[in-house]
């Protein structure tokens, strides 16, 4: 691995991170303020609803590419950028002052989507839709959820391959379905040309809400088209010679998907709770957060290699193997970890 190599590891790692912690220190403003999607969050059902929601827009998003709809995927995908980014401020300000810098998100988006606009949009998506997402996904449909979708993401990766397909299409639009990680000082996306001819972090969590987490009624077509964004986000892989590559880009829904089961175990788990201030935080979802970044560091030596992966199932299987660690060593019966305890 080259030394600029391993910034850009450190740096993915720090865009991980933000994501991470702003969606558990957004968690409690959003339950207070009533944003929970659904009635019931433990039904699984939920879970389910979403999964189909994912298949449907994968669908129609390789519609839209296939018949030229590309600007309206993109102004669409702004458009969800723009209303995460509310939520996002709407916790720190009051609503109506908040619609400022959410608009200035769509308009930097619009205007110059540099690397640095993209990423910073990408990490106030990220956070907010898994924010969304964990007080509206009990622990039984987290799980679920991320289990389900990390199969969907190897299948569609290495089987059907219509993910890398996808990949293609969201790659030159230049939206924060995608982090961009920079491994010059000097590089500018906006110079590069296609990004699809660099790397591919590119993937299945088609976040209909994936990034703007499935809110309440009027919110869902954003939702859903934040989840064919997603969608095309979470295979991670750069075809190029890793000794000249200038950027590598790893799928948005990578880091919001196990985010989710962070942000529902620091809602939902019985855990005694950690007191880090500002942050509503157990043990068994910071336990979470370490095994979604092992998951990553694994993820991103295969990156680096230059073979195409599907993210998914080494990220969620490192946050789901790192909350049951985490709900075990805290007393939590395993029954009630799973989020069984209702049903039995």
């Amino acid at each position: 691995m080259f030394p600029r190599e391993y910034r850009g590891v450190a740096f993915v790692v720090g865009l991980f991170l933000i994501v991470q912690v702003g969606a558990l220190a957004l968690v409690p403003e959003f339950a207070e303020s009533g944003y929970q999607a659904v009635e019931n969050p433990d039904n699984p059902v939920n879970s389910v609803v979403y999964v189909a929601a994912i298949v449907v827009m994968t669908g129609l998003m390789l519609a839209a590419f296939r018949y030229d709809f590309d600007g309206a995927i993109r102004l669409l995908i702004v458009g969800v950028s723009a209303w995460l980014s509310w939520y996002v401020f709407s916790a720190l300000v009051p609503p109506l002052a908040a619609a400022v810098p959410a608009v200035a998100v769509a308009v930097g988006l619009l205007v110059h989507p540099e690397w640095y606009v993209i990423d910073t949009a990408g990490v106030l998506m990220g956070a907010g839709a898994a924010g969304l997402f964990g007080i509206s996904f009990g622990l039984l449909p987290a799980l679920i959820l991320l289990a389900v979708l990390a199969v969907y993401d190897a299948v569609s990766v290495y089987g059907t391959e219509h993910m890398l397909s996808l990949a293609e299409g969201v790659m030159d639009l230049n939206i924060p379905v995608v982090l961009v990680i920079p491994l010059s000082l000097s590089y500018s996306l906006l110079d590069d040309g296609s990004a699809s001819d660099e790397a591919a972090g590119v993937g299945d969590e088609s976040a209909s809400d994936a990034e703007g987490g499935e809110t309440t009624g009027s919110d869902a077509d954003a939702d859903d088209a934040v989840a064919d964004a997603n969608d095309a986000e979470d295979v991670a892989a750069d075809p190029a010679d890793t000794g000249d590559r200038d950027a590598f880009f790893i799928g948005l829904g990578d880091a919001v998907i196990p985010t989710v089961l962070i942000a529902s175990a620091a809602t939902f788990s019985p855990a005694r709770d950690l007191a880090v201030p500002l942050l509503g935080v157990n043990l068994p979802s910071l336990l979470a957060m370490v095994g979604t970044l092992a998951g990553l560091l694994v993820l991103m030596r295969w990156v680096i290699q230059g073979r195409p992966h599907a993210g998914l199932p080494l990220l969620n299987g490192g946050a789901i193997g790192g909350y049951l660690i985490g709900s075990v060593v805290a007393g939590v019966p395993l029954i009630e970890a799973l989020g069984l305890a209702g049903f039995l």
